[in-house]
């Protein structure tokens, strides 16, 4: 699906790109991900429907890559030198509002993705799989650096912990993720398991 997408969206310039990627997530944070349709993106961003599809196949794949257009820069190319500087520039990268609004579009499509297979096909191909790649790399340098055995078993679920401070933080305390609280949560909860000291 990758390779397909990345040759139909050549002909779109970076700018044209970027105005229809703000367009859907506007549209999706207003109607939500089951009422966004392509008739609404098209007249939202002046495009016609064909285009549209021939670019980006359907509604999951451009909602998709919607999303993924607003992570500021690839994790992989974060190294600071400690797995811990790596995790507070990781949560960092966004400014308290930009998570709030973006853990808000999250928690939509999570929970559109479970009536809809193509959005979870879409989903995991082109958000979760790349993602997990490069964060991995991350966890792999912490290994190589020595700061985490390799043989942590809790090194299989830093992800799981990490995505469920921004889901249950809504859900538990009834308030947004915050640059604070995920340091806090990184010194408190994932540093301890991976056995890495902490200030």
């Amino acid at each position: 699906m990758t390779e397909i997408a990345t040759a139909r969206r050549s002909r779109i310039t970076p700018e044209r790109e970027a105005e229809l990627y703000t367009a859907v997530l506007e549209l999706l944070r207003e109607v939500g991900y089951d009422a966004l349709t392509m008739d609404a993106v098209a007249a939202r961003t002046k495009s016609s429907k064909a285009t549209l599809y021939r670019q980006w196949g359907g509604k999951p794949e451009l909602v998709v890559k919607a999303m993924r257009s607003q992570k500021p820069g690839g994790t992989a190319d974060i190294d600071t030198g400690s797995l811990r500087g790596d995790l507070i520039t990781l949560v960092s990268r966004e400014d308290d509002c930009t998570m709030e609004r973006n853990s808000d579009l999250m928690r939509a499509l999570a929970m559109a993705v479970h009536g809809n297979p193509d959005l979870m096909q879409a989903f995991r191909e082109l958000l979760v799989e790349p993602e997990m790649g490069e964060f991995k790399k991350v966890m792999q340098r912490s290994v190589d650096r020595g700061e985490v055995r390799a043989d942590c078993p809790a090194l299989d679920y830093i992800v799981h912990m990490l995505v469920g401070a921004f889901a249950t933080r809504t859900m538990i305390d009834q308030l947004p993720p915050t640059q604070a609280f995920l340091t806090s949560y990184i010194d408190a909860v994932v540093l301890p398991a991976l056995g890495v000291p902490t200030p």
